[in-house]
């Protein structure tokens, strides 16, 4: 049985509610699955409004969802108002937001959504707000493991066609970054990028290239001694297990385009490592995907660009390529608690 994609509201200032409205427009010419947002009904009508979009907006249950699609955007209540203009974060975002993944994750374990597809968040705007997590990823994380009691461990990927990378280590100050790098870390990253590329990706065998962490992968201790004494040992770690690693890599010759087709999956030390070459080669279509979780979980890689909400300008094509990615995980990783 095929179910919806539920998609959060995000932060409803920015421009998650834009991508939205515009993603359901092209959902005929792109032969998009049906999904719905967990939203307020009248706030999305008025953004579509306020964007020049004459589109009906129609109130919904999760099962209904699939049958309005194809005439009206499907909007599940989250059950709080919404009132925050285009640009301009209020008092209903934080809780809103928050209320919004809450339930998409209880829509998926209750078998009434195939994934998960978040908005972007603006983290500032929840963190004033009191919400604990760092992010997005850590606090599905905290909601898998309420619901099935299992400590989840959440590994972000960053996928295109072009390019898959993972960050080892992710929002830290590059200064910080060589004393959070421990073999165990980069070898807990490696399996479960490993396991999730096999099971929801369909990679008979998945190659993993691991970067290291200096200029020329230390340069045999030249440039650092941290790639021959963590990265090396957590390679050789991984391929006892059978896993196909190689590395550490010299991070400046991983991305050119014969490169890229010799691995899966880039294993990456610190932030910009991983996120530099893939905006590079996929800034407008590449989607956040989190490995780890007992359910899929999609982003488009944006943030909620307060400047443009409203406008009329967001470009969907990274929260299209985040829908359909998601039906294509889901197939093959049907819901959580799905009969």
């Amino acid at each position: 049985m095929v179910r919806p994609l539920a998609l959060t509201l995000g932060e409803p200032a920015g421009i998650g509610p834009d991508v939205t409205i515009a993603a359901w427009r092209q959902r005929r010419e792109l032969a998009l699955p049906p999904f719905y947002v967990i939203a307020d009904r009248d706030f999305m009508a008025q953004r579509a409004r306020q964007l020049g979009e004459a589109i009906a907006v129609a109130a919904c249950e999760p099962g209904e969802a699939g049958a309005i699609f194809a005439t009206a955007l499907p909007v599940v209540d989250v059950g709080l108002p919404v009132t925050a203009p285009p640009g301009r974060p209020d008092t209903s975002s934080a809780p809103a937001a928050i209320a919004a993944i809450d339930l998409s994750v209880r829509h998926v374990f209750a078998g009434l959504a195939d994934a998960v597809v978040t908005n972007p968040i603006a983290k500032n705007v929840l963190y004033r707000s009191g919400f604990p997590e760092p992010g997005h990823t850590e606090y599905l994380a905290k909601l898998a493991a309420l619901a099935t009691g299992i400590a989840v461990r959440p590994v972000m990927m960053l996928w295109a066609p072009e390019l898959a990378v993972v960050p080892v280590t992710i929002h830290l100050p590059l200064r910080q970054v060589p004393a959070a790098l421990d073999a165990d870390l980069i070898v807990e990253t490696g399996r479960i990028t490993a396991r999730d590329l096999a099971a929801r990706f369909g990679i008979a065998r998945p190659r993993l290239a691991i970067a290291g962490l200096n200029p020329h992968a230390g340069e045999d201790g030249a440039m650092g001694e941290e790639d021959a004494a963590i990265v090396r040992p957590a390679v050789e770690r991984l391929r006892a297990e059978g896993i196909a690693a190689r590395g550490p890599l010299a991070a400046d010759t991983m991305f050119h385009a014969a490169a890229r087709a010799t691995y899966d999956a880039a294993l990456c030390m610190y932030h910009d490592q991983a996120l530099i070459p893939i905006k590079t080669l996929a800034f407008n279509h590449a989607v956040n995907v989190t490995l780890g979780l007992p359910f899929v979980r999609t982003s488009p890689d944006h943030g909620t660009a307060f400047d443009i909400a409203g406008s009329g300008r967001a470009d969907p094509a990274s929260l299209i390529a985040a829908i359909r990615l998601a039906a294509r995980l889901a197939a093959r990783a049907p819901a959580a608690n799905a009969a």
